[in-house]
């Protein structure tokens, strides 16, 4: 399995449409090839820094993700983030799963 999180910071008079492009665009990436969950949450200590996590099935399944119409509509709507935000990849193993890189970690910047 392979977790995308990606971490956004965004300006407070931006927070409701970035949050609601985002919360539009959930229940269809849930249902793209490989996908096996996506949420969009909020920090607690801090309203305006959001998090969208996603686990996929397969590198095959996320690279097909990062290249679709719903990827491209949410990296345009972080142009409304206050800084840059992060995009991190991770593979996790599961012991009677598919295999895998235990606990590799990738990081991407816009």
């Amino acid at each position: 399995m392979i977790l995308l999180i990606i971490r956004m910071k965004v300006l407070p008079e931006k927070r409701m449409e970035l949050s609601q492009t985002i919360a539009s665009l959930i229940l269809a990436i849930r249902t793209e090839k490989g996908c096996e969950r996506c949420d969009f949450c909020q920090s607690m200590e801090d309203e305006n820094e959001l998090c969208l996590l996603g686990e996929w099935d397969t590198q095959e399944n996320l690279k097909g993700h990062l290249e679709s119409e719903h990827f491209r509509v949410l990296r345009g709507a972080l142009n409304l983030v206050k800084e840059p935000y992060g995009m991190t990849f991770h593979t996790v193993f599961s012991p009677g799963g598919n295999g895998g890189d235990p606990g590799g970690a990738h990081r991407q910047g816009p």
